[in-house]
């Protein structure tokens, strides 16, 4: 499968091309720097595409089998960035995709946007990510959302809690293995039409998986 990975030089991006590859898929990375391009090469992406979210990146979508939407201006950045990426940026993904025919469509989201008021200090972000999963419900696409908890750079443990919303206090997740997540449910057809969260926890990835 030709996977479109957006935001393929984030810090999650770079480990799914990895694991996207290990799992027999041909990643395709969409950058804005074409600086980038040998060393996503490195990781395993099987080709690049120069594109903008700010601007039209329909020639990203070329003979692309499905879309994993993994940018983000990060919870620190001013509302205008997060505005133009996570919200907009992420709109304008979502309908390429229906456009050019592209069904497949994974989103990579946030823990925290089922209601972004509990949060004062990266609301904006919250709600962002919110309204870019709602839009992502309406389509017509093959949607799966999925939101992690606060990441961290540990090595992969491959042992995750897997729930529509997880109640709990330690809400970590290595950066790693929501890459193994997202690899994982690509072109798992179960997933399909669901939205989860994700952490940390005592079950192997696949096992957590199998029981959405």
């Amino acid at each position: 499968m030709k996977v479109l990975v957006i935001g393929a030089n984030g810090q999650v991006a770079r480990h799914a091309i990895t694991k996207l590859k290990e799992a027999g898929h041909s990643p395709i990375a969409m950058i804005r720097n074409s600086e980038q391009t040998e060393d996503l090469k490195e990781l395993g992406t099987t080709d690049t595409v120069i594109a903008d979210l700010e601007s039209n990146f329909d020639h990203a979508y070329h003979r692309v089998d499905a879309v994993i939407f993994a940018a983000g201006s990060g919870g620190h950045t001013g509302a205008d960035k997060t505005i133009l990426v996570d919200l907009w940026g992420a709109i304008k993904a979502i309908d390429t995709a229906e456009r050019m025919g592209v069904k497949r469509f994974v989103m990579l989201s946030s823990m925290g946007t089922v209601d972004p008021d509990k949060s004062d200090r990266i609301r904006h972000y919250l709600v962002a990510k919110k309204l870019a999963d709602d839009h992502l419900k309406r389509s017509t696409l093959q949607y799966t959302i999925v939101r992690p908890g606060s990441l961290t750079n540990d090595p992969a443990l491959k042992m995750v809690k897997v729930e529509e919303e997880i109640q709990v206090r330690d809400n970590t997740i290595t950066r790693e293995d929501v890459a193994i997540v997202l690899a994982d449910i690509v072109d798992r057809s179960s997933t399909i039409g669901k939205t989860f969260e994700v952490l940390n926890g005592e079950t192997p990835i696949g096992e957590a998986l199998a029981t959405l």
